[in-house]
């Protein structure tokens, strides 16, 4: 199945789910604001250089008080993120670059008419990005945590279970805010922000290491590979 069989099919499930708890009465079609969404990228593509075209990462989907409501029942978060996850994979089919982390919002809007909705996107820079590519980019490093991959697109990157965290890793093992990577012009340095358990680089427990590429850094149970955006970086295994 392909990226864009996976995104329409990733929506209809969360629309089907949607409807066997409240019924098939709203005017508003999850499917038609994904098709929105994912037009609204190809539309607002930008080229910045070569192999690389950056596309709106954050998106706000305005909605007549009744479909607002009937999203609301559904459950609007779990709608976005699935929303979210599966624009982020279209993306990628489409070889596109986010510039920040991928949120879609909804909001009421009172002079709307019920089935229809409106669409605001920005482009907004963010501390990490969702990597939709397999390789890190020459101005960026890229981490994989448990299979999610993140570009470094910020200076500073904090992974921790605080919801204010960069990157919210899931793990108990962890402190609210456990790690800063720090990406400077003479190298990418991990720092263990005082966490109970510490940081690990290659199984050695330290407060802080410049990170070689293809380390492999541990925080709880939680493993994190690291790439660079050189040449040899991208020539890494697998990658």
């Amino acid at each position: 199945m392909g990226a864009l069989d996976r995104f329409e099919k990733g929506v209809e499930r969360v629309m089907n789910n949607a409807f066997a708890k409240v019924g098939r009465n709203s005017e508003i079609k999850p499917v038609e604001l994904a098709s929105r969404l994912r037009r609204e990228i190809d539309d607002r593509a930008a080229v910045v250089g070569r192999d690389r075209t950056v596309v709106p990462n954050e998106f706000t989907i305005e909605l007549s008080s009744a479909d607002f409501s009937q999203i609301d029942a559904w459950g609007a978060e779990t709608m976005a993120d699935e929303l979210a996850t599966n624009l982020t994979e279209y993306a990628a089919s489409q070889h596109y670059a986010f510039v920040g982390p991928v949120s879609v919002s909804f909001e009421e809007h009172e002079d709307l008419p019920g089935g229809r909705f409106q669409l605001r996107s920005a482009t907004v820079r963010g501390n990490v990005a969702p990597a939709t590519s397999a390789a890190p980019s020459t101005r960026h490093p890229l981490i994989d945590i448990d299979g999610q991959r993140y570009l470094l697109t910020g200076p500073v990157t904090v992974i921790g279970r605080d919801a204010e965290a960069d990157i919210v890793v899931d793990d108990p093992g962890v402190s609210r805010r456990h790690l800063e990577i720090r990406v400077t012009p003479d190298g990418v340095v991990a720092t263990d922000l005082g966490s109970t358990n510490g940081l690990f680089v290659e199984g050695h427990q330290v407060p802080a290491a410049t990170l070689l590429d293809g380390n492999t850094l541990t925080i709880g149970r939680t493993r994190i590979m690291f790439w660079t955006g050189s040449a040899s970086g991208q020539q890494n295994e697998g990658w």
